[in-house]
């Protein structure tokens, strides 16, 4: 599978529902090969696993995260990598690329073995767009079709930051958003940058990486 694809069939219980009981992808009859499956704005969306490009940009972020703490042990992020987001609020289930949570937070799900975590545990979700998974990513775009996008539904539910990374050769950058907007489902620009460019992020987040080996999908 190399395009991301929406799934209208009929199913047994609510997209949410079978999706939080993990059931889903075992209903779809979907391979075991890093495929993934969300549920945004209440559709079933089919995306293939990323490419060996799209998993370093995260590994990248999450090593600059990994450095901080190195450098000062009291820094009280942690990450996390594809980890379901059960956004119960609007029925959504998500797989972000990755997420930063408090350590006391992560060691109490990790005790506890959930299976999920949820929106009011993170402090950060970061996406990195592909050319198989590019609207459900986004910004709503204004004039068209108002669906729910992840970028909408992390804001609809008190996500504080969200990180973007466009890897689109028409509009390349990253995008750090904060300040959601719970009634519209709207987030603020805090800053943005360029591929290549180093990423410093704002307290309370408190970390930084390097982006100069990042390209657009493509290159």
């Amino acid at each position: 599978m190399s395009v991301d694809a929406i799934v209208h069939m009929p199913l047994p219980d609510s997209p949410h529902a079978m999706w939080v009981r993990d059931e889903l992808a075992e209903f779809l009859h979907l391979p075991q090969d890093g495929t993934r499956v969300e549920v945004v704005g209440g559709e079933v969306i089919v995306s293939p696993g990323r490419t060996i490009d799209h998993a370093a940009i995260v590994s990248d972020i999450q090593a600059g995260l990994v450095l901080a703490q190195a450098a000062s042990p009291d820094l009280s992020w942690r990450p996390l990598q594809s980890a379901d987001l059960n956004l119960t609020g609007i029925g959504d289930g998500y797989i972000p690329d990755l997420t930063v949570l408090h350590h006391e937070i992560l060691t109490r799900a990790r005790a506890s073995r959930v299976r999920h975590v949820f929106p009011y545990q993170l402090q950060l979700a970061v996406e990195v767009t592909a050319p198989s998974r590019t609207w459900h990513c986004r910004e709503p775009v204004l004039g068209r079709e108002q669906r729910l996008t992840k970028w909408s539904g992390y804001a609809l539910s008190g996500v504080p930051w969200h990180l973007l990374v466009e890897r689109d050769p028409r509009t390349p950058g990253i995008i750090l958003y904060h300040r959601p907007d719970q009634g519209t489902g709207r987030y603020r620009v805090h800053t943005t940058w360029k591929l290549g460019e180093q990423v410093i992020l704002p307290e309370p987040l408190g970390f930084s990486f390097s982006t100069e080996l990042w390209q657009p999908w493509g290159e």
